[in-house]
């Protein structure tokens, strides 16, 4: 079955039943050390992983650890260009949960991203990015305490799809030559848009399907949190693109609101509710109108579609949702994108996890991770139904390569991410406590040491891995 690895001798499967993981008490899991600073980074997490499952479970439980390769270190054992080896594939196909370091980008070997081929072989459409503060770190936030999201960030559509077509290219010439000819004047209400005829073409596909098992996951994670973190942001930029952006906000409360009717309730919903419970006789109208503060001005047409809209709530969800038993649903609300950027810097506490389209997603997960001290301390996970990869967030870093001096929190914390899906909390649980207290203690490597007031001296990436441990208790 391969050429170049053998897996454990001992050990067994994880396997998927309805895209949940069931796992054994010995999994066998493989693993991808990574480029450039991987070389110190995986060392370190697989040191500290080991040790929190040891302390937990004092022996029942233990990872195998299956090394497989991708990037520079798979051209060295397979060959030149061979970036991506079946070996790999194969591996984490057949024991469904891996981890990996940072991979190098290859150059002019036919994949534009490791990563991204990753994604869409093993279909892993949700990519997951926890942000919360661990005290001590150093932020260029006042309160960085007070953010505590993840993000579901949708992974096989949108810009990452990469379907393009140069500019001056034959069938880029041809694409818009169709659009503007064909296709544009047929649809009124693009009225006279044109496209230039020296652009590139880029599509950008959503759909429901994709959509909608993008939240179906967020939703399910919404309900294994604390009730006052009970939230589903649905981020999108609807307002501009509706049948993109908006049908993914729409099929977003699509979903909420049939497959999770009894544990969810719409912000909208919640309005109207509310309003009824303070005001019992409180007519259809007012109601509407105090919905929607551009009632008066609205057409005839429209204020009767939110007297209906409100008709309809009152009559399906109030015996399960009034009488304040909404308050212990999950909120689904959505927000447009760029308001969003400033909402977690200046209200993120209000926020637990935004749902997002592929690109939205991009820029939103590196930016919370900014607040927080930056993506050294950003986990990851790539979540498919049947395949699992958890990652780090970062680059290689080639020129500390070696130097035992990056900080492996990323790849840690996406270990941390690992065991909580495998259900070995309290592995985990030891884990975020005992990087927690080491930076507090200001036992920190020199990325977060040289910002800290005043500077400290900085642990070795091996070091940091021991001090964590040490602070299990």
């Amino acid at each position: 079955m391969y050429d170049k690895i053998t897996p454990p001798t001992t050990g067994a499967k994880i396997t998927f039943k309805n895209g949940e993981p069931v796992v054994p008490e010995n999994p066998i899991i493989p693993f991808i050390q990574g480029d450039g600073t991987g070389i110190d980074i995986w060392p370190a997490t697989e040191k500290v992983l080991n040790a929190a499952v040891a302390k937990a479970y004092k022996g029942t439980r233990k990872i195998s650890w299956f090394r497989v390769y991708a990037g520079d270190e798979a051209c060295d054992l397979y060959g030149t260009y061979q970036y991506l080896p079946q070996d790999t594939l194969t591996a984490i196909e057949e024991y469904g949960v891996a981890i990996k370091g940072p991979l190098t980008t290859p150059v002019g070997g036919g994949i534009r991203s490791l990563n991204v081929a990753l994604r869409q072989i093993f279909d892993l459409y949700t990519c997951v990015r926890p942000c919360r503060y661990y005290a001590g770190t150093p932020s260029p936030h006042k309160t960085p305490e007070k953010l505590d999201v993840i993000i579901y960030r949708e992974n096989t559509e949108d810009i990452y799809l990469g379907i393009e077509w140069k500019q001056g290219s034959e069938i880029g010439d041809r694409l818009i030559k169709f659009l503007n000819e064909e296709l544009i004047p047929a649809t009124p209400e693009h009225g006279k848009k044109q496209i230039p005829l020296d652009a590139g073409i880029g599509i950008k596909p959503i759909s429901k399907t994709g959509s909608q098992r993008l939240v179906r996951r967020a939703i399910k994670h919404a309900l294994l949190l604390p009730k006052n973190k009970q939230q589903v942001t649905l981020v999108h930029k609807g307002n501009i693109m509706k049948y993109t952006e908006g049908a993914f906000r729409d099929w977003g409360y699509e979903l909420a609101t049939t497959e999770f009717r009894q544990e969810t309730v719409t912000e909208r919903e919640s309005w109207i509710l509310g309003n009824k419970e303070k005001n019992a006789n409180l007519s259809l109208e007012e109601n509407a109108r105090m919905i929607d503060p551009g009632f008066d001005s609205l057409t005839p047409e429209k204020k009767a579609q939110i007297v209906k809209e409100v008709e309809t709530v009152l009559n399906t969800i109030w015996e399960s949702h009034g009488n304040g038993k909404w308050k212990e649903k999950i909120m689904v609300n959505d927000r447009i994108a760029d308001s969003i950027f400033q909402q977690i810097q200046t209200r993120p506490d209000e926020y637990s996890i935004l749902a997002t389209m592929n690109l939205n997603g991009d820029y939103l997960s590196d930016a919370a991770a900014a607040i927080v001290g930056g993506l050294g301390m950003g986990p990851g996970a790539n979540i498919g139904d049947s395949c699992a990869i958890f990652e780090a967030t970062h680059g290689t870093a080639p020129k500390h390569a070696g130097l035992d001096k990056i900080n492996p929190g990323s790849v840690i914390l996406s270990g941390v991410m690992m065991l909580e899906f495998m259900g070995w909390q309290e592995a985990a649980d030891l884990v975020k406590k005992g990087l927690g207290d080491a930076i507090a203690n200001s036992q920190v490597t020199y990325d977060l040491a040289r910002l800290m007031e005043p500077p400290v001296k900085p642990l070795k990436c091996s070091e940091f891995a021991d001090a964590i441990i040490k602070h299990f208790g």
